[in-house]
């Protein structure tokens, strides 16, 4: 299955394992960032009831969540999940909502990493977004792979800028509100800060620190 769609992405290949080699088994993980729009303009051309996974950290933008509303309405997604950190686990090691400063790293495990992890046990398959042009780190990413015998979906992978900008226009999606205010990577209002002109489109994530990804990638 893998060495027979490697070669597909986007439209193309979201057709082939939403609607033939997975129906029912992929689920889409997204953001809903400041690219967002285009993966989720792609699923819902397809089939409008693909489970979309909404992490809601707790600490998200309310810009974002309404963001969600908006291309919810616009897109005529109909299953959209809201997963969220467990309650327990929340009290049990963020009691005071500082871990964010204390470890990162815990805090995307705890509130990010975790979550997802349980959402997706429901399914086989799963869709990201992340493209190449994102940085280093993503430079080499494949469009198709097995990971923790989970099949992992990124058909986004070998857009570049001027294909997502192009894309947008042609669809005439919304753009989140967080960019015209010179966020170009969208993710908890703790850990994201606008990007100065020039700078990579991640560099407002984790500013200062050696991270630059959440651990949901690996």
């Amino acid at each position: 299955m893998l060495e027979a769609t490697s070669h597909l992405d986007g439209h193309a290949l979201l057709t082939a394992y939403l609607t033939r080699e997975l129906p029912g088994e992929v689920a889409v993980a997204s953001s809903f960032g400041a690219e967002s729009a285009v993966l989720l303009a792609l699923i819902a051309e397809i089939d409008p009831s693909t489970p979309v996974l909404f992490l809601d950290t707790g600490k998200l933008f309310g810009e974002t969540r309404r963001y969600r509303d908006t291309l919810v309405a616009a897109l005529g997604l109909t299953d959209v999940r809201a997963i969220t950190p467990d309650a327990e686990e929340l009290r049990r090691e963020d009691d005071d909502e500082f871990l964010f400063q204390r470890n990162p790293d815990a805090c995307c495990d705890l509130r990010k990493v975790r979550p997802l992890e349980r959402a997706l046990g429901a399914f086989t398959g799963w869709v990201n977004g992340r493209k190449r042009f994102h940085g280093a780190t993503r430079a080499a990413m494949p469009t198709v792979e097995l990971v923790d015998g989970r099949l992992k979906l990124t058909p986004l992978a070998s857009w570049g800028e001027a294909d997502i900008v192009r894309e947008f226009a042609r669809r005439d999606l919304p753009a989140h509100p967080l960019v015209a205010d010179g966020y170009r990577s969208i993710g908890c209002y703790t850990c994201t800060a606008r990007v100065a002109a020039g700078q990579d489109l991640r560099a407002g994530r984790w500013a200062g620190l050696q991270k630059t990804e959440c651990g949901i990638h690996r």
